[in-house]
């Protein structure tokens, strides 16, 4: 006859949400390692975005993290990303190709391993030079879905 006991039986609902909760806390807190070519191309279908497509890398909805988005932006050749707004603020790295980045009328190329942060709520919008563009983008937020774009009219 198997004697174990589960720790959970028997306990108030108020403490198995606490033992759930620390649980996942403790799994949030270990590292995670995924391979960018792994996770799907989304976008690129939608004309408000413009062309650019994404892979999102770290999102509380997908990955056991929390605190921060992640993702890898890729454009064509003269691919876009049309002029924006959203609250959080946004950080660019440059990996691949060149493009120009216009934040609040203020153009900034771009290019690998070219850091841009952008402040909440500043219009911004992409377009990729010739060779294309891929870039690193960060959000200090849980989920991607966190994240409301609103776009300029033209």
């Amino acid at each position: 006859m198997d004697q174990s006991v589960n720790p959970v039986d028997g306990m108030q609902g108020d403490a198995q949400a606490g033992m759930l909760a620390a649980a996942m806390l403790a799994m949030a807190a270990m590292p995670i390692r995924l391979e960018a070519a792994d996770q799907p191309l989304e976008g690129g279908v939608d004309p408000v975005f413009g062309t650019v497509r994404w892979r999102t890398l770290f999102c509380a909805d997908r990955t056991q993290t929390g605190g921060m988005v992640m993702g890898i932006a890729e454009f064509a050749p003269g691919g876009t990303l049309l002029p924006h707004r959203h609250s959080p603020a946004e950080v660019y790295f440059g990996l691949e190709g060149a493009a120009l980045v216009t934040v609040d009328g203020v153009p900034n190329a771009m290019g690998p391993g070219t850091a841009l942060y952008i402040p909440g709520d500043a219009e911004h919008g992409t377009v990729a030079g010739p060779d294309g563009f891929r870039m690193l983008y960060v959000f200090p937020r849980d989920r991607f879905s966190e994240v409301e774009y609103r776009f300029s009219q033209l």
